[in-house]
């Protein structure tokens, strides 16, 4: 794989804030977005791009607050925002159909927009991306609707006053990374870490907005399910055995979408793509 090959970084405006995107060129290929998840980056995905971009013109956002893009000025980090940055970047690409890898919470969005414009999404693939567990919406259900958003305020409050995590050198920065994945090499967690820190006055730490990880339970209360079945574009399912989800094939969720396959991966846990690469590329390129 040749490693020297180097996206070109642009941006664009989406409901007043300024988002960025690498474009991978190849510019009269069909256009394929790569959708990074939560507390990730567009550079997660650079192993895979540099595959596929032969073939595709490979388009890979920052979501609002991570990466290089700017961070919500009153925390607005709820997916139907992040749905609108997408549909907004979507229609800066003059193209009738495109196709969507979306990992983890990066598929949220991506679903849904693939269920609002069914006809607009040739092929959808969804890693580890099928939203909270039975669990998590089971204890949602028991604390209710007051105590849920009592604990989002106090929560939200809590992040606003505290410090931000640094460390003190990038080296620390890289064994962070490494330790959070124990399938990465150790130049995987160096290019994650190299993209994903900044260098800040007090020392170094990662780019996304600590108010992201603060999700509101109230955004994923519904059931998700009444999007993923009017998806009409064949959709891939994976999920990592090590992972702390659930697997789609057996919990039932795959079964709302009208054209779909599953697979698993051994050996891999919830960035899949990252612990088994080489077995996702030869699945995505076989699906797409």
């Amino acid at each position: 794989m040749a490693t020297d090959i180097e996206p070109t970084s642009k941006t664009y405006l989406s409901q007043g804030l300024k988002l960025h995107y690498l474009d991978w060129g190849n510019e009269d290929a069909p256009v394929l977005f790569l959708v990074h998840g939560m507390r990730d980056h567009a550079r997660s995905w650079d192993w895979v791009a540099r595959e596929l971009r032969h073939d595709w013109h490979v388009v890979v956002p920052d979501l609002r607050g991570h990466g290089d893009s700017e961070w919500s000025p009153n925390g607005a980090y709820h997916t139907p925002y992040y749905l609108l940055d997408f549909a907004d970047l979507v229609d800066t690409f003059d193209c009738d159909q495109i196709s969507i890898v979306a990992h983890s919470f990066g598929g949220n969005p991506a679903a849904r927009f693939a269920a609002l414009y069914p006809q607009r999404v040739r092929k959808l693939v969804l890693i580890d991306a099928m939203g909270p567990t039975a669990q998590v919406k089971s204890r949602w259900n028991k604390q209710g609707v007051v105590q849920r958003t009592r604990e989002w305020l106090e929560k939200s409050r809590d992040i606003t006053l505290s410090s931000p995590r640094r460390y003190a050198s990038l080296d620390q920065a890289i064994a962070r990374m490494a330790e959070a994945n124990e399938h990465l090499s150790i130049d995987q967690a160096r290019h994650l870490a190299i993209h994903g820190a900044r260098h800040y006055p007090d020392g170094y730490g990662w780019k996304y907005d600590p108010r992201i990880w603060n999700m509101v339970p109230e955004d994923f209360a519904f059931d998700l399910a009444e999007y993923w079945r009017e998806i009409s574009a064949p959709t891939l399912l994976l999920w990592g055995t090590e992972s702390w989800t659930t697997n789609p094939a057996t919990d039932g969720s795959a079964a709302h979408f009208s054209d779909h396959r599953t697979l698993s991966f051994k050996e891999a846990g919830h960035w899949l793509h990252h612990d088994q690469l080489d077995a996702f590329l030869n699945a995505l390129r076989e699906f797409l």
